[in-house]
């Protein structure tokens, strides 16, 4: 798969189309998410009062050491995460820090339209995902919705071929690991509401996958198949 030179996240009106000759689609595998399944990149929340945000010190710029004790000292933030459709897009709002995302599309990227319904909802494509340096990220529903964690092992290294679509039932939330890369977690049904907590310096490290792969990721938004016995 050819690697490109990364960019800065494209503006939406670049998003290209996935009809361009140089554009294909990758399909992601859809695994349940379990402690094991989630082994290096989460844990499983049974609750949002007890999950505690991992904070991590800050890297040094040369070669001296970070002072003991410093680093790591901007603490959580916490708020709503609204994850919903509307007509072909996924929008996300993060009140934790006032944050407002398209996440995905359920058209074509280039001519997607919140005025406009989906003919299929069952997956979603996806040209982004993200990772905190400084902090992990925990979410729980509110509601009990089910809900797709499409996640990736830390590294700035990562190609599509890393990501997995993580199934959640909805009576637990994940508790991200520093690093790990994530996108707005996905609702199976029409909308999740997420209490959030994370690193209030919320630094964001991006990889735009149309820019430097030339892919759209395809993302399940199912209930696994059961295997057979």
């Amino acid at each position: 798969m050819p690697h490109r030179t990364p960019s800065l996240t494209a503006p939406i009106d670049q998003i290209p189309s996935i009809n361009d000759p140089e554009i294909s689609v990758v399909d992601v595998p859809l695994v349940p998410a379990t402690a094991e399944s989630l082994t290096g990149l989460a844990s499983l929340a049974p609750s949002f009062e007890t999950a505690d945000v991992e904070i991590v010190t800050w890297p040094t710029a040369g070669w001296r050491p970070v002072v003991a004790g410093t680093g790591d000292q901007g603490g959580v933030t916490s708020g709503e995460f609204e994850v919903y459709r509307q007509g072909q897009l996924v929008l996300g709002r993060n009140h934790a820090v006032d944050g407002y995302y398209i996440t995905g599309w359920f058209g074509d990227p280039a001519a997607a339209s919140g005025d406009i319904e989906p003919t299929d909802v069952s997956r979603v494509l996806v040209c982004e995902a993200n990772y905190h340096p400084d902090g992990g990220q925990v979410f729980f529903p509110r509601d009990g919705a089910p809900y797709v964690a499409l996640l990736a092992p830390a590294g700035d290294d990562v190609t599509p071929a890393d990501f997995i679509a993580y199934y959640c039932d909805g009576t637990f939330g994940v508790n991200l690991h520093p690093g790990t890369w994530h996108q707005p977690l996905y609702p199976v049904g029409d909308r999740v509401v997420f209490d959030d907590k994370q690193g209030r310096v919320h630094a964001c490290i991006a990889i735009n996958f149309a820019v430097e792969f030339g892919v759209f990721l395809s993302v399940p938004l199912t209930e696994p198949a059961a295997e057979n016995s």
